[in-house]
C-alpha cells in the first residue's frame, strides 16, 4: 500500500458496487434490482475488469432485502453468467435489526467477503446506522466462523480507530475500505486521503471510494498510491458531470483503463484472491 507499489507495478483490484441500498430505479433507471438485472450487470462488470462484486439484494417492489435466500437467488444468477467473480454481501448502511443485518452471512455456499461497517454512519435524511461495538463483533465472529473475509468500510477517522480495536483478529492481509463523500463520511478531499494513509498500519490493503463527482480523482489517486478502486452505479450514477452512466460496465471500464495508463494492471480474479489471501 505505498507509491513504490505504484511505481513497482502492483495489480490493482477493481470491485463493483452494482446496485446499492438506498437509491432505486426512480432516481438510477439503469440500477439493476432483479436477480436477472444484477447477473447481467456482473457479467458486464467482470468484463470490463471488475473482480469484486458488492452486493445488495433488493425485493421484488425494489426495497432493500437481507434475506439470505434471496442472496441465494442473486448469487446464484452471478455464477451463472459469470466465469470466476469473488462474491462479497453487503451488511451494513442500515438501520435495520442486528439479527436482520446478519442474514447475508448465511447463504450457502457463503461469500468470499462481506462489507463490515466500523461503526455509526449518518446518509441522507432519515438514514442512520447504529453500528455499535457488540453489532461490530458479532457480524465479525460470524465472518470469522464461515471462512468469510471482511472488508472494513472506514468512513471516517473514527472508523480508523475502531478497526484498530479488532486488528490482531484479523486474517492478512486487513482489508480497508476508505470512504468519501456526505453524511459522517470522510470529507472528499486529496489531503484528507493522505492523512487516512498516513495512519493505516502497513500490514493492510486498502480500497478506496469516493461518492458522485469525487469517485474519479479519489480512485484515480488510489492508484497511484498502491491501492485499490470501488466503482459503480451503487456510488455515482454519473459518468461526467451533466452524463449519466450507461452501465457499471462503462465507469469500470474507465477505472480499467486509468489504471493500464499510470501503469498498473488490472488484477484478475486469481491475482485479486492471492492479493487478498482468499481461500
Amino acid at each position: 500500500m505505498t507509491y513504490q507499489e505504484y511505481l513497482d507495478g502492483k495489480p490493482v483490484i477493481i470491485t463493483a458496487a452494482l446496485t446499492g441500498g438506498v437509491q432505486g430505479k426512480e432516481t438510477v433507471p439503469n440500477l439493476p434490482e432483479t436477480p436477472s438485472e444484477i447477473a447481467e450487470a456482473a457479467a458486464g462488470a467482470e468484463a470490463a475488469g471488475a473482480s469484486i462484486l458488492h452486493l445488495h439484494a433488493r425485493q421484488e417492489n425494489g426495497e432493500r432485502s437481507f434475506d439470505a435466500a434471496r442472496f441465494e437467488e442473486i448469487d446464484g444468477a452471478i455464477r451463472d453468467a459469470t466465469d470466476d467473480v469473488i462474491i462479497q454481501h453487503s451488511t451494513g448502511g442500515s438501520g435495520a435489526a442486528d439479527a436482520v443485518r446478519a442474514q447475508p452471512l448465511e447463504t450457502e455456499p457463503a461469500p468470499e467477503m462481506a462489507s463490515l461497517d466500523m461503526g455509526p454512519m449518518n446518509r441522507f435524511k432519515h438514514l442512520t446506522s447504529e453500528n455499535t461495538r457488540g453489532l461490530v463483533d458479532r457480524l465479525h465472529e460470524r465472518m470469522l466462523e464461515r471462512g468469510i473475509k471482511p472488508e472494513l468500510e472506514v468512513f471516517n477517522t473514527g472508523h480508523l480507530n475502531e478497526s484498530l480495536r479488532i486488528w490482531n483478529d484479523l486474517a492478512d492481509p486487513p482489508y480497508v475500505n476508505l470512504i468519501f463523500g456526505g453524511g459522517t463520511t470522510t470529507i472528499p478531499h486529496p489531503r484528507n486521503l493522505m492523512s487516512m494513509l498516513h495512519d493505516l498500519p502497513d500490514d493492510a490493503e486498502f480500497n478506496v471510494i469516493g461518492f458522485g463527482p469525487h469517485q474519479l480523482p479519489l480512485t484515480t489517486m488510489s492508484m497511484l498510491l498502491g491501492g485499490h478502486v470501488r466503482v459503480g452505479l451503487e456510488d455515482n450514477a454519473y459518468y461526467r458531470a451533466g452524463e449519466p452512466a450507461k452501465s457499471n460496465a462503462q465507469l469500470v471500464e474507465r477505472a480499467a483503463r486509468i489504471a493500464e495508463e499510470l501503469g498498473r494492471p488490472v488484477a484478475n480474479t486469481a491475482e485479486a484472491r492471492e492479493i487478498l489471501q482468499l481461500g
